[in-house]
């Protein structure tokens, strides 16, 4: 069963050109230590998050058929759950489009809801560049996996960007190894960290962080590598 943990109402900044709800699952089988979405990761603080059934969720898309155009599906990490395309069918079926958030753990799973038209857009996340993935995944990564991942989205079957939060402790030449990494591709944004949350693990906020003058000097270096490279603040 989708275990939902929140959601939010309205959006028009997460899925590019839409009007959307975002619905946020819960687990996770990342632990990112700059992540700031605790309660839908950390089994002590699930514990606590208020959970919206599934029927309730699927009465929110029907009344408000014709004012939503999609839905984004993030986390936690949708794809640990083995229901997933259901979930997508599900919404499919109610008309709206789908925006899956991935960590790229699951190119199974990713491919599968491609091949079977479940999902119109993906923003895949990537973590690090490869050398350190799996410390700023905060667990042991099968790299090749998130590899597999960036090679289905590259195909371009559907829409997708790929993103990175520049946390504590990336480098300039971590950034440009990302871009190399993943580039040419169509659309890449480094997003800017934020202070102001709390963090999985706060002993990285001790790391220095790059600050957005820097980051735009990093986009003017790496932008030919994509169709679209820009700065999410």
């Amino acid at each position: 069963m989708i275990e939902i943990g929140g959601l939010q109402k309205l959006t028009l900044i997460d899925y590019p050109g839409k009007i959307a709800c975002t619905v946020f699952l819960i687990g996770c089988n990342f632990r990112c230590p700059f992540c700031y979405s605790l309660e839908f990761v950390l089994p002590e603080k699930i514990k606590k998050q208020p959970k919206i059934p599934e029927k309730d969720f699927f009465n929110f898309l029907k009344e408000r058929k014709g004012l939503l155009e999609a839905v984004v599906l993030c986390g936690g990490e949708p794809t640990i759950y083995k229901n997933l395309p259901e979930f997508c069918k599900k919404i499919k079926e109610s008309e709206y489009l789908v925006k899956l958030d991935t960590n790229g753990s699951n190119p199974e799973m990713l491919k599968g809801l491609i091949d079977k038209k479940l999902i119109d857009y993906a923003a895949m996340d990537i973590k690090a560049p490869k050398k350190k993935y799996d410390f700023y995944a905060g667990k042991k990564v099968n790299i090749s996996k998130i590899e597999n991942s960036i090679k289905i989205l590259k195909q371009g079957k559907i829409d997708y960007e790929f993103r990175t939060t520049v946390a504590p402790g990336l480098s300039r030449e971590d950034v440009i190894k990302i871009a190399n990494w993943i580039g040419p591709a169509k659309k890449y944004f480094l997003q800017e960290f934020s202070k102001q949350k709390e963090v999985i693990d706060s002993s990285i906020l001790s790391l220095p962080i790059l600050k957005k003058q820097v980051l735009e000097k990093i986009i003017e270096k790496i932008k030919s590598n994509f169709e679209i490279c820009k700065l999410r603040s």
